[in-house]
């Protein structure tokens, strides 16, 4: 149960949460500071982490390009008047 806690807790984090958190996760394995099995659980937790933000930006990339072609189909209205 805690996993499903774990995931839902990393998919509302903000993208800038989920890169510090991924930040800890990477220092705390390259230092050793934590045994294999935790190493194992933390590398996972670090790819759900990864996948939250390949999200965030996914969908910051779709709100830019939805953007861009209001802005373009705005542009060629007042070209055409």
């Amino acid at each position: 149960m805690a996993k499903n806690e774990n995931k839902t807790d990393i998919s509302k984090m903000t993208f800038e949460e989920a890169i510090k958190e991924l930040g800890g996760i990477v220092q705390r394995i390259e230092q050793g500071e934590i045994p294999l099995q935790d190493s194992l659980e933390q590398y996972e937790k670090g790819m759900a982490l990864i996948n939250q933000c390949k999200s965030i930006l996914v969908k910051a990339e779709k709100r830019i390009e939805k953007i861009s072609k209001e802005e373009n189909s705005e542009d060629r209205k007042q070209k055409s008047e």
